[in-house]
């Protein structure tokens, strides 16, 4: 594309977001098959906002969006919860690798993170 603005995308936090709002999803999945404390609504909604914080993020990210510090920031904390949520099925390991990615997407967009206004 001729005159085209050059977008400068970090690839660990934008692939990191994409890998995360993926896994997010194929775990409500599997979180609704499984019934009980697994498809409880706090804990659906979490992983939700947290791919869909994900998603969002990615976009503002590959677009060059000048706000997106702020979604990295929101990002962060959406994924934070959500790793928290996982993490509690101790012994379950399509929690557990939820959990530990959401925590690998959370830190790298707290790298891109502009702090959230007061």
């Amino acid at each position: 594309m001729v005159g085209a603005k050059k977008i400068l995308v970090d690839d660990d936090c934008y692939l990191n977001c994409l890998d995360c709002h993926r896994l997010c999803l194929q775990t409500i999945q599997y979180c609704l098959e499984q019934g009980g404390e697994h498809a409880e609504e706090r804990h659906i909604r979490a992983m939700l906002d947290c791919a869909e914080m994900c998603e969002t993020c990615s976009n503002f990210l590959l677009r060059g969006s000048e706000i997106h510090g702020l979604t990295c920031a929101a990002c962060a904390e959406a994924c934070e919860r959500c790793a928290r949520e996982c993490a509690r099925f101790e012994g379950d390991a399509q929690m557990q690798g939820c959990a530990s990615v959401c925590r690998r997407c959370a830190a790298s967009c707290r790298l891109m993170a502009t702090p959230l206004a007061a």
